[in-house]
């Protein structure tokens, strides 16, 4: 389990002050498909050494990812711009919540920079929600994929934006940067929005996703679901046929992890063949990618992936 304080800035104080006055929830013992092993490599320790180096944070540490180990073994990051805390307070998220700090104006060529230190083919790009600035920090995503083709070049970029909720022209400052891969991940299933995803409308995700599209026909799009919420598998259907209408090209599913006692319990954990059946069904849906396992998440294995993803555009065409 994940601390609810946060020790590290200042003084002690919840992690989650929305959140800790809660009642605890039951925590499900996870089956053994789901255990990993801790992060202990050399690869890992160069790779946290390089990300503090340029005083970054990322999703693979703020949000717990069961996969940093393997990841930044591997030297491969996902770096989480615009600070550390977010102004939304989803149920299911263990990225800090509160009063975030300006932007930082350095910090696109601080990630430009880790990015060619990393030797990234393929970097993955995301944020906390700012619903406190204007574009919800659009402008902030392009000039990090500016500064990232200037300093990078040969690496392909994939941002993960948070949904821009009433900022208008927010996805098209994004879209003229012109990152590789444009991901929104939707998270859950439209009955559970108000309990897990309160600050977000699902409609409003799905317009995003078709609004990037009908920008730039060519760009990939992509979002992703977890699992194990308490949606039924109908839901879940539903989602991939919304998704295939707005023309969403990869699909990502995963099995959702309880970060604390003060989360969204989990409902179910859904066993791997499960997960296989999922796939089957997307694909028969339309998507060119499906990556739909326990420990599935946006950004595992997002290089690889995007050569599929190119892949299976040209044997469509």
């Amino acid at each position: 389990m994940v601390v609810v304080l946060d020790t590290v800035n200042g003084p002690q104080r919840p992690r989650h002050p929305e959140k800790a006055n809660r009642p605890d929830q039951p925590v499900m013992r996870k089956p053994d498909w789901i255990r990993v092993k801790a992060p202990v490599s050399k690869g890992y320790g160069e790779t946290h050494g390089i990300v503090r180096a340029h005083g970054l944070h990322t999703v693979c540490e703020e949000a717990g990812c069961p996969n940093i180990g393997e990841c930044w073994e591997k030297k491969h990051a996902t770096m989480m711009i615009m600070g550390e805390t977010c102004t939304r307070a989803c149920a299911f998220c263990n990225v800090k919540t509160g009063i975030p700090a300006p932007l930082d104006p350095d910090e696109p060529a601080r990630a430009a920079e880790a990015t060619a230190t990393l030797g990234l083919a393929h970097v993955v790009v995301t944020s906390v929600d700012r619903d406190d600035l204007p574009d919800g920090g659009a402008a902030h995503f392009a000039a990090v994929i500016r500064a990232i083709r200037a300093r990078a070049p040969q690496s392909t970029i994939e941002v993960l934006t948070p949904d821009f909720l009433r900022k208008p022209g927010a996805a098209a400052t994004v879209v003229a940067a012109k990152p590789d891969v444009f991901n929104h991940n939707l998270e859950t299933v439209p009955s559970l929005y108000l309990t897990v995803r309160p600050g977000a409308r699902y409609f409003n995700s799905i317009r995003l996703l078709q609004q990037v599209k009908e920008i730039d026909p060519s760009m990939f799009t992509k979002s992703g679901i977890m699992v194990g919420l308490g949606e039924t598998r109908n839901e879940i259907l539903q989602v991939m046929d919304d998704l295939r209408a707005a023309d969403v090209d990869f699909l990502t599913i995963g099995q959702y992890l309880q970060p604390t006692r003060k989360h969204h319990p989990v409902a179910r954990f859904l066993p791997p063949d499960e997960f296989k059946s999922l796939e089957t069904i997307a694909y028969a849906k339309g998507f060119l990618m499906v990556s739909a396992s326990p420990l599935t998440r946006s950004s595992h294995h997002a290089g690889d992936d995007f050569r599929r993803l190119q892949a299976a555009r040209a044997e469509r065409r």
